[in-house]
């Protein structure tokens, strides 16, 4: 079996709602990881097997396979020689085709591990990875209808994911105070980490119109990393009535537009290609959980992976726990065990957003980083996702 490593892994700025990318089709944003990829590591696209991309919300500018079209957008289309009618010999350069998923917020981490899995069984070669979300453009929940009559026989409700947060805090115990706390932390560490320069070798600029007017976008512009607990006590609830919750806007992930990929191939065909590999994919685990407290599923997909790898909390350097909610990375933390000093070091999605296809991936791509800047050795990739799933990824430096 090969072993999958990542090459090289980037991503967009995240452009908050209505903001920076408002006029920047999805497609367009889906583009600029591509290029940048290309860009980095000096290859030729016919070399890309496939081209694997998240996308929850696949409607509209969305629709159509963006995982497709985003290579056509960024130049990897199809360029062959001569007459492609009867009779073609079909030789010569040619772009990779593109495949879009939807395992919902696990999406561009479940990319990662598809490409990872088809380059362990020798199928494909090179693969990249990632995902897309344009929230301005196609808001979350757009393109859901309505639950079957038959959902109701096995389920009594079907809860929304705010919802679900908010039982998530109150099985627990957590309080306000509590999951405040959290998201001040998330803020002040996303500052800390862009003000010292560690998102630059990952965040790409993209330059794209804004009213008509060209602009390059260079950083996220939902973070606030002068969050404090004053300022988040006068937010109001946003899924309950005042005091009967404990989840607001502040203490949730940001909604942005975004994108981010990876490059995913064998070690052998890194050598040949003079590739460095940041680090090689070691496990992956999804697990499904009760659809009414959904957002537990990174804590089960922990402990399956952990289990699968032969490793312990202990053992990992660093994690990345998607910030979806609060409630959701403090539940994590209390039943695995981890500390939160290794956990979300460089500010999570509360900071910079939740670009729902494109985040899993904007996630183990901060973690190849992290790994690679300080020497780390093992890291540990989790999030929740709708209607009760986990899933996790474990990664280790090169």
């Amino acid at each position: 079996m090969n072993e999958p490593v990542i090459v090289d892994a980037v991503r967009t700025p995240f452009g908050k709602r209505d903001g920076a990318f408002q006029d920047t089709h999805p497609q367009d944003l889906a583009a600029a990881p591509l290029r940048a990829l290309e860009e980095r590591n000096g290859f030729d696209p016919a070399v890309v097997d496939d081209v694997v991309y998240g996308c929850v919300t696949p409607k509209g500018d969305q629709g159509s396979n963006i995982a497709r079209i985003a290579p056509l957008v960024a130049g990897w289309g199809e360029e062959i020689p001569g007459d492609a009618g009867p009779g073609a010999s079909y030789e010569g350069r040619h772009g990779p085709p593109g495949v879009q998923l939807n395992r919902m917020c696990g999406s561009g981490q479940q990319a990662i591990n598809f490409a990872a899995g088809q380059v362990a069984a020798g199928f494909q070669d090179v693969v990249v990875a990632g995902g897309v979300e344009h929230m301005t453009r196609e808001p979350m929940g757009s393109d859901g209808g309505s639950m079957a009559d038959t959902y109701g026989e096995h389920y009594s409700e079907p809860v929304p994911q705010g919802e679900s947060a908010e039982r998530i805090a109150e099985t627990w115990g957590f309080d306000r105070d509590d999951l405040d706390e959290l998201a001040v932390d998330s803020q002040r560490r996303w500052g800390e980490a862009w003000e010292a320069g560690r998102y630059d070798s990952q965040v790409v600029p993209v330059e794209t119109t804004l009213d008509g007017e060209p602009i390059t976008v260079e950083r996220d512009g939902h973070a606030r990393p002068g969050t404090d607990m004053e300022t988040l006590a006068d937010l109001p609830l946003a899924f309950r009535e005042e005091g009967e919750g404990v989840i607001h806007a502040g203490n949730s992930s940001g909604i942005v537009d975004g994108a981010a990929a990876t490059l995913v191939c064998s070690r052998e065909v890194a050598e040949a290609n003079g590739w460095e590999p940041m680090a090689r994919i070691v496990a992956q685990e999804v697990v499904g959980v009760d659809p009414v407290m959904m957002l537990t599923g990174p804590i089960p997909a922990t402990r399956q992976l952990l289990d699968s790898a032969n490793v312990t909390v202990d053992d990992i350097d660093l994690f990345e726990v998607n910030e979806a909610f609060a409630s959701v990375v403090a539940a994590w933390l209390e039943e695995t065990g981890a500390p939160w000093e290794r956990t979300n070091v460089n500010g999570g999605a509360i900071a910079h957003g939740h670009p729902l296809g494109a985040t899993g991936a904007a996630l183990v791509t901060k973690l190849v980083h992290e790994l690679e800047r300080t020497g780390a050795e093992t890291a540990l990739s989790t999030m929740c996702i709708g209607f009760g799933q986990g899933i996790a990824t474990l990664i280790e430096r090169e």
